[in-house]
């Protein structure tokens, strides 16, 4: 999960208010389809979704096309809508492309008139029987081949309104779903961000500067401010380390009998040390352990990276996700403190 959110709390609950919305209209048919598409589309740019904004538009009013045909990014749209077939001609064996390009209310429009006139067609005319001139006979008008023609316009726009009321059901639940879980993951950080925050200034008064610089660069479309992010997060792991375990000259032996340094630099072993002396879990320690020695890889790696004059070795999701690391450890060690 990301640290950074793209949409505002305030936007994320009208975002999950409306899915739902849309959800209920679908499945109750108490909108008008095109009417829900519009709503698909007010959801998307909630969500900063513009190709699907975009899409949902073109459900409502129609895909644009020109004399010349239409242009590679209507296409690409219409594409992402299912409404691109391809058929195949069984004597070259080439295959052949073909969107459609009618808006919902259009293929609606064809499904009713489609439906008067196959009544229409099967309307009966009253006569008299050439057998009996005393008997009526109820006879059919219009021909067999124009109740077949209305009969397959009516079933090819009823499965395009079908495909369309998929779209949007399908978006409308997977974004639904997805802020629903958004915001509880949220939640959870936020309570242990309050938690670490509230504990580590007064352990590393600094910490919360430091802090305060990772938010501000994450923000960022810097590329460069990424990276600073993720070396604050390893300057506040350090300072931590100095505060529980501070840098011994001689080296420490390990359960398993290993010497490690813990000297200035080696700050994710004096985490790992603390740790290990301070749980009475080893389970947890191990975890500790095992977490510590990946982030502090990583961190490191980055920093080394850095001071080659590299800056593009992180990106803004990665940075995001060392920034929770950052925090869920923190949190551990300063929870060891409190036992």
């Amino acid at each position: 999960m990301d640290f950074e959110i793209t949409a505002s709390n305030l936007a994320m609950e009208e975002a999950i208010a409306l899915s739902e919305e849309i959800i209920a209209d679908i499945e109750l048919s108490r909108l008008p389809l095109a009417n829900a598409a519009l709503k698909a589309a007010r959801l998307a740019r909630l969500l900063n979704d513009f190709d699907a904004q975009q899409m949902f538009q073109y459900e409502a009013s129609g895909y644009p096309s020109t004399p010349d045909g239409v242009t590679p990014e209507v296409w690409r749209i219409a594409k992402l809508a299912g409404r691109v077939s391809t058929t195949r001609d069984p004597a070259s064996q080439t295959d052949t492309e073909k969107a459609s390009m009618e808006s919902i209310e259009r293929l609606e429009s064809v499904v009713e008139s489609g439906k008067l006139a196959l009544q229409a067609a099967q309307d009966r005319e009253v006569s008299i029987s050439s057998a009996n001139p005393n008997q009526f006979v109820m006879a059919p008008i219009g021909n067999s081949q124009e109740r077949t023609n209305i009969r397959t316009g009516i079933t090819a726009s009823t499965e395009k309104l079908a495909n369309s009321r998929t779209l949007i059901y399908e978006y409308a639940s997977r974004r639904h779903y997805e802020l629903k879980f958004s915001g509880a993951a949220q939640d959870v950080f936020a309570s242990v961000r309050d938690a670490v925050d509230g504990d580590i200034g007064n352990l590393v008064p600094t910490a919360v500067q430091k802090f305060t610089a990772v938010h501000e660069n994450l923000k960022s479309d810097n590329p460069e401010d990424w990276s600073n992010a993720v070396h604050s997060c390893r300057r506040i792991l350090q300072d931590l380390a100095d505060a529980v375990y501070p840098p011994q000259a001689a080296k420490r032996v390990t359960s398993d009998g290993k010497e490690i340094n813990v000297g200035p630099d080696a700050y994710i072993n004096r985490l790992v040390c603390f740790a290990e002396d301070n749980s009475s879990s080893e389970r947890f320690s191990e975890l500790v352990g095992s977490h510590l020695g990946f982030l502090g890889d990583r961190l490191d790696a980055v920093f080394r990276a850095a001071q080659k004059g590299s800056h593009s070795i992180v990106g803004q999701a990665e940075a995001n996700r060392y920034v929770v690391y950052t925090y869920m450890i923190s949190g551990d060690i300063l929870s060891l403190r409190r036992e």
